[in-house]
């Protein structure tokens, strides 16, 4: 065995006696030992809610969506189509138009609601609407004269529709044709062919129509609000943005998934970080007690290090020896640690152990878990760099010791 390694454990495991310097390392190994595993723990129940909350966006927001950078709808052209078309990464891409309308049913004006242009055969496989669809189809051809519409479920209970009942969507340019020719207000009528379900975050008030019906509703043919887009691997999301904005220009905007709710997963992220900041103060408040045991050793073994440089250890040496006992009292604590944090939420993300508050009335019933390797790394390597710190003075001290002057007065 290396004689530094030799020493510093010689030194850190010593089993003469039980001493104030072995209490103090136990303290900071079981201090280390908390503090990795709640770091590991935690920052997995922060990730298992982000791919939660990833999963719920995700079933409404496209990988990529392009817009107009300037104005809210353009002409498609041929240019653009091909171009998407020619990038491998894409599964699939969908043109579709937005806007607001005015919902009546039987006669009364009932709801203002998010009325969205889609190309059935293309968009639905986006969203993955055959496992969102709750009853009837999701048609939206025209069929005895007049377009399908399909709705949300929220929305179908709070008006008492269903597939088979007629709907009317009135624009606000359609108000202001009324206002300005001095007519009646112009609705458009649709029958509803079915109702989805895609979470309440979104579908509380969304409308699906053909996107050429939701043309000629807005009176824009032709145009669109944009395109949404699935890629075959979610992380190829930013090297294709990249690619799509180069090769449209600033004309266009194009944002990935996490661009479409950018302020909600800053919020999550700086969370997360925040809680690993705030609870690395436990392991550094544990790491403090190496400095006050790695002290005490140097103060009570200076005739050791006197002798040991007499017999031709450098300073070097001596600094390395009590380094290394401060690494082994962090490689300990943090492979304990890291074990214990690891099982806790393996065991969380296969049994669901701790279940939420009023889980009930949530989508899922315990606290989700999502163990990340690069988050583990980052737990132990921060540990493990603190107990380097930690030993750094003790170290340098035990190194500036003269042999002369310590053999002299021992």
């Amino acid at each position: 065995m290396n004689p530094v390694q030799l020493i510093a454990s010689r030194y850190l495991f010593s089993r003469k006696h039980v001493s104030l310097i072995s209490v103090l390392t136990t303290i900071s190994i079981a201090g280390i030992t908390v503090g990795t595993a709640l770091l590991i723990i935690v920052l997995s129940v922060f990730n298992g809610f982000f791919d939660l909350i990833k999963g719920l966006l995700l079933s409404y927001d496209p990988d990529i969506r392009v817009e107009a950078a300037s104005q809210r709808l353009f002409t498609p052209g041929d240019s653009t189509s091909e171009l998407l078309a020619d990038i491998p990464e894409i599964r699939l891409y969908s043109p579709f138009m937005e806007g607001k309308a005015l919902l009546a049913h039987r006669g009364r004006t009932d709801k203002v609601v998010e009325v969205r242009g889609v190309q059935p055969e293309t968009y639905f496989q986006l969203i993955d609407m055959d496992q969102a669809l709750l009853e009837g189809e999701h048609n939206l051809s025209v069929q005895q004269g007049r377009p399908g519409i399909i709705v949300g479920n929220q929305l179908t209970g709070q008006l008492g529709i269903g597939p088979g009942d007629r709907l009317s969507l009135l624009t606000a340019e359609g108000i202001q044709r009324s206002l300005t020719q001095f007519a009646g207000p112009r609705f458009y009528t649709f029958d509803v062919r079915g109702s989805f379900y895609l979470r309440e975050v979104f579908e509380g008030s969304v409308v699906f129509i053909d996107l050429e019906a939701a043309q000629r509703m807005y009176n824009l043919r032709g145009q669109i609000s944009g395109y949404d887009i699935r890629l075959h691997n979610i992380d190829d999301a930013d090297a294709v943005r990249d690619r799509l904005q180069t090769a449209l220009g600033d004309d266009f905007r194009v944002s990935t998934w996490y661009d479409l709710q950018k302020p909600l997963y800053d919020v999550m992220n700086i969370e997360k970080w925040s809680a690993y900041f705030i609870l690395m103060l436990i392991v550094g408040v544990a790491v403090l007690n190496i400095v006050g045991s790695l002290t005490m050793i140097v103060i009570q073994k200076s005739r050791d290090i006197g002798v040991l440089m007499s017999f031709g250890y450098t300073p070097v040496q001596i600094q390395r020896i009590f380094l290394r006992q401060g690494m082994l009292v962090g490689l300990i604590g943090c492979g304990i640690g890291g074990l214990a944090g690891l099982a806790v939420s393996w065991a969380q993300q296969t049994w669901g152990l701790v279940q939420l508050a009023g889980a009930e009335s949530f989508i899922i019933s315990a606290y989700p878990v999502s163990i990340n390797a690069v988050d583990v790394t980052l737990v132990v390597a921060g540990s493990l760099v603190l107990c380097l710190l930690a030993s750094w003075y003790p170290a340098r001290r035990a190194a500036s010791l003269i042999p002369s002057q310590v053999l002299r007065y021992e």
